[in-house]
């Protein structure tokens, strides 16, 4: 593969970063945690982002995007993480509207994703479950009733549920099959509780009880409802491991400045051996999760089987990602410590992306099924 970026890749990111680094500062970043009465969405910048063209990025041009592809995403997502952008970009752009385009009709397409685009329409997603990261067995069920489907069941960590028109919700179909349905927040039935995260992001514990859907919120059919989890799975996977990249080498470059400007005993902390090897260490984390990830990215891209490189993106995304964000807390000493003071942001979103992941461990076991499901029995020789 090319690891080299294209050209609409190296301008998207170079325009992110600078609508980015002009809105997520310390100040407003701060301004918006402690705001009681906040959805935790920064929309002036979400706007921004619309009107620089930036959240089309991955869509077609015939809704109104420019459709550059899940590179040029990933590009626009390492810069918020760069940024801890508190915007919803993954929910929305990186999981649900792709699926809609990809499965849904042309009538779903027209209806969600020009007002994505625009930055007027916000869609969410509710793929995680208590006790399974696993989204292809859910316990949430749907069953058909006449030409409606009747969802019983409870999705967590739903973020920006209360914004979103709509959230991409999978559910078991009664006697067989696997459905991908769009769930109206406001509909009767659905109830929000809500949390919030390790990095000040509003989730929400989504309960359905009985909620009847229209045949048209559904998006392909229960046939390949599989093949359409497993779809947005591994990109939503990847694109959280583009983020993870971005929040890790902000961090480092901080502590990097820090540690060339703090004194101790007459000479810069940065020259004492001990930080050094942290540094490096983290700098081989650094160039592991970005190698890793851009396999995944144009694997996913291309349309290639992408299992394999997908976990291992998400196994240095949870464990490099925990050991770069560690470090960076570390060495800037009891300061890191400090809530007023902007690094410990970097771990707690660090830990946030390795949290919704499942752990390094988790995607250990998963690279380990996937390799012995791919070796062949060999016959010793007699």
């Amino acid at each position: 593969m090319n690891f080299s970026h294209t050209e609409e890749q190296d301008a998207i990111r170079e325009l992110a970063r600078q609508i980015l680094g002009d809105a997520c500062t310390h100040e407003r970043l701060s301004e918006l945690e402690r705001d009681p009465e906040g959805d935790g969405i920064d929309h002036a910048l979400w706007q921004a982002l619309a009107e620089a063209h930036l959240l089309g990025v991955d869509i077609g041009e015939k809704e109104g995007g420019s459709g550059y592809g899940f590179g040029s995403l990933s590009a626009l997502l390492q810069e918020a993480g760069r940024a801890l952008a508190p915007v919803p970009l993954i929910p929305c752009l990186a999981t649900t509207a792709p699926a809609i385009e990809r499965f849904g009709s042309d009538a779903q397409r027209q209806r969600w994703l020009p007002g994505v685009v625009a930055g007027e329409i916000l869609l969410s997603a509710g793929l995680q479950e208590i006790g399974t990261f696993e989204p292809l067995r859910p316990a949430t069920r749907a069953r058909p009733q006449g030409d409606r489907w009747i969802l019983d069941g409870e999705k967590v960590c739903v973020p920006f549920a209360d914004q979103a028109a709509r959230i991409l919700v999978a559910a078991a179909i009664e006697g067989g099959g696997l459905g991908v349905f769009l769930v109206d927040p406001g509909a009767d039935g659905v109830q929000l509780a809500e949390g919030l995260s390790n990095n000040h992001e509003r989730q929400f514990q989504l309960t359905l009880n009985a909620v009847e859907l229209a045949a048209d919120e559904m998006l392909g059919e229960p046939a390949n409802g599989a093949e359409i989890v497993n779809w947005i799975a591994e990109r939503t996977q990847a694109a959280l491991a583009a983020v993870q990249l971005g929040v890790c080498e902000a961090a480092i470059r901080k502590t990097a400045e820090y540690t060339s400007e703090r004194k101790q005993f007459g000479r810069a902390i940065g020259t004492f051996q001990a930080v050094t090897m942290r540094i490096a260490d983290a700098y081989v984390d650094l160039e592991c999760m970005k190698s890793t990830l851009w396999q995944a990215v144009w694997r996913v891209e291309e349309g290639l089987p992408c299992a394999a490189e997908v976990a291992a993106a998400k196994w240095w995304t949870c464990r490099g990602g925990s050991r770069v964000a560690h470090t960076a807390m570390h060495l800037h000493g009891g300061i890191g410590a400090d809530v007023d003071y902007p690094i410990h942001r970097y771990l707690l979103w660090a830990q946030q992306i390795g949290l919704t992941l499942g752990g390094a461990g988790e995607q250990l076991m998963r690279i380990g099924s996937l390799h012995a499901k791919s070796e062949s029995v060999v016959t010793p020789p007699a």
